[in-house]
């Protein structure tokens, strides 16, 4: 059950919070508020949260690209319409928010399918936990990322952030953002590891869709598992770490995708994979 009813094929899916298409094996949610920098609401953190976790049972959607619309990514959680109504919440109520929002954060990186964000302009507070939640993230020079959360009077430590960040940036630096609240710019976002890589603003959704695209031609089933021990391994030793990834990569090795890897490769022509 999603979005009030049975959906077989999430292709089929009509969102109700932001925009959402399908091409081929390539999904695209566009956050979608221009007006006021794509703002979320507590409608749109619900709908997304259910919709990633709806993905993890979607084989034929293999990779979502994450944008804006008109030049900005997100302006995090709208005032007017979460954090004013959140003063009003008593304890019970508030945590009920935040375990929400959390959620959403979980979904994201266990569905398998890798997530490629597309980030210009205006990338904050919940905004850039969206693309810290992400997998790959292209962004543009004029983009501007901040964990602004400090300069509302709250903690850093938000959606997984003192989780996630440190592991991105590293932790002296994840600590200065989460801190201060202060924006990067998308060439320091690019220094210090935030986005992949930076991207002219009118090339920036031709060439993370097109690095999505390339993602979904791989084997996605392998993808997924590289996906869940990336997640999982933080919290594991390296003797761990090194036994699950044996028992990943044999599970690997007993796809189609690994023989059909292997045979392209005598054949000496390009593998075409099918995720399974």
């Amino acid at each position: 059950m999603f979005g009030g009813r049975e959906i077989m094929d999430l292709r089929d899916y009509e969102a109700k919070h932001f925009r959402w298409s399908v091409a081929g094996a390539l999904a695209t949610v566009t956050l979608d508020r221009p007006a006021r920098k794509n703002p979320l609401t507590f409608e749109s953190y619900a709908e997304l949260r259910d919709l990633f976790q709806a993905l993890r049972l979607d084989r034929r959607i293999k990779v979502v690209l994450l944008t804006g619309a008109e030049g900005n990514f997100c302006s995090g959680g709208d005032v007017h319409e979460i954090i004013g109504p959140l003063t009003g919440r008593d304890l019970p109520g508030l945590l009920e928010f935040t375990r929400m929002t959390g959620d959403l954060v979980i979904a994201m990186r266990r569905c398998p399918q890798p997530i490629v964000a597309a980030i210009d302009g205006v990338c904050a507070g919940a905004g850039a936990i969206l693309a810290m939640a992400s997998d790959i993230r292209f962004g543009t020079a004029r983009s501007r990322v901040a964990f602004l959360f400090t300069r509302v009077g709250l903690a850093g430590c938000d959606m997984g952030a003192c989780a996630i960040l440190p592991r991105i940036v590293g932790q002296g630096r994840a600590a200065e953002l989460l801190y201060t609240g202060r924006a990067m710019d998308g060439e320091e976002a690019e220094r210090w590891g935030f986005f992949n890589r930076l991207v002219e603003p009118q090339a920036l959704l031709a060439e993370a869709e097109a690095f999505a695209r390339r993602l979904a031609e791989g084997p996605t089933f392998a993808h997924g598992i590289t996906k869940s021990q990336l997640h999982q391994e933080w919290a594991m030793t390296i003797e761990q770490a090194v036994e699950a990834e044996a028992q990943a990569q044999a599970i690997c090795m007993a796809t189609r995708d690994f023989r059909r890897a292997y045979e392209a490769f005598v054949a000496k022509r390009r593998p075409k994979f099918e995720g399974d």
